[in-house]
């Protein structure tokens, strides 16, 4: 398992440092994910500050981009960072797509789709082959070489796309190189609907499921002492929380045995009491949706959770801790990389 960490961009003067700190620290790469600032731009800064680190879009909205628009940026990106740069997209929600940025959302899924197969098309016709893209949603078919950013020495992107139902984990093995699973995607849920939905998916291919990444962001509760463990457990909470006040992922909840859940957040938010939304995550949600230990051991807890499964790990609580904290983040990464490389 490769292991990133996950971060919000930041400016762009901080994100060459940034990303050369995760790389001192000893993660394999930078998860990017997208809210107020663009992930492309901040991902161009991380590599021209952490030459080697493997940079990833985690994800990525696409329907506001045309499908050129994310080919040519990805194939920047890999261009820059040597062929370490990875191009998740994810489909965002109808009130962002439409209210935010004036985008259509009609059939996301086929769209998302058809996105894919658009930019994988974009990738030939830079490599020289005619542009022939002819999709439900995307026709692309002219591109001169005056208009195109030309070949690369290395590979094409990997074009990965962020999945959580049944239909869109199994379109995700038929079309991209890898998955992003939600940050409330536990093992079970893994198990249950992740790997045969991408088996499925990649046999309507007529290609392997292992063909297919699977990249899972994690929850940690980490920490030497009782006090630190509290912290940690309680910010596990608020981010539980938030993810999961979303109604398309309440089938995760009452799958795990916690029926209910999202209701009962939801009832909170919409009363303005975030702090009674963390309340609803339990213990019991906590132990089946985090990975707890003390610094020594999360390694270990983190390899018998995800091994044979994960292809590669993001420490989504990595992302807001503080520098020796990253740094002791970073310390596992470095261990669960080394030892599952041969594995």
């Amino acid at each position: 398992m490769r292991v990133d960490v996950m971060t919000f961009p930041k400016p762009l003067a901080e994100m060459g440092p940034a990303a050369a700190s995760a790389q001192r620290a000893g993660f394999d790469g930078m998860l990017l994910t997208e809210g107020g600032r663009t992930a492309f731009t901040a991902a161009a800064a991380a590599s021209l500050g952490a030459p080697g680190l493997e940079l990833s879009t985690g994800v990525a909205v696409a329907f506001p981009r045309s499908p050129m628009i994310a080919a040519q940026n990805a194939w920047e990106l890999n261009e820059v960072s040597g062929g370490r740069f990875r191009l998740g997209l994810g489909t965002q929600v109808r009130t962002h797509i439409v209210r935010r940025y004036g985008a259509e959302f009609e059939r996301p899924g086929p769209r998302l789709r058809d996105y894919v197969r658009a930019v994988k098309a974009c990738f030939a016709g830079f490599r020289g082959e005619p542009l022939d893209h002819h999709g439900d949603f995307y026709e692309l078919t002219f591109l001169n070489r005056q208009w195109s950013p030309g070949p690369l020495e290395v590979a094409d992107p990997k074009v990965d796309v962020a999945a959580v139902n049944p239909w869109m984990l199994t379109m995700a093995g038929e079309v991209a190189d890898g998955v992003h699973v939600h940050p409330i995607g536990e093992p079970g849920y893994l198990r249950r609907h992740v790997l045969p939905c991408l088996a499925e998916g990649a046999i309507r291919a007529n290609r392997s499921a292992g063909d297919v990444d699977v990249i899972v962001p994690v929850n940690t509760i980490v920490g030497d002492t009782d006090e630190q463990r509290e912290a940690s457990r309680e910010l596990a909470r608020a981010s539980l929380s938030f993810y999961g006040s979303t109604p398309n992922y309440a089938f995760i909840w009452d799958e795990a045995g916690f029926e209910g859940t999202t209701e009962r957040i939801r009832a909170k938010q919409k009363a303005g009491d975030f702090g009674g939304m963390a309340a609803e995550i339990t213990d019991d949600h906590l132990a089946a949706f985090c990975t707890e230990g003390d610094w020594n051991d999360l390694a270990d807890r983190l390899i018998e959770t995800y091994g044979g499964t994960a292809t590669r790990l993001v420490l989504y609580s990595a992302g807001t801790a503080d520098p020796d904290t990253l740094a002791r983040y970073g310390t596992v990464a470095a261990e669960i990389s080394a030892r599952t490389a041969t594995s």
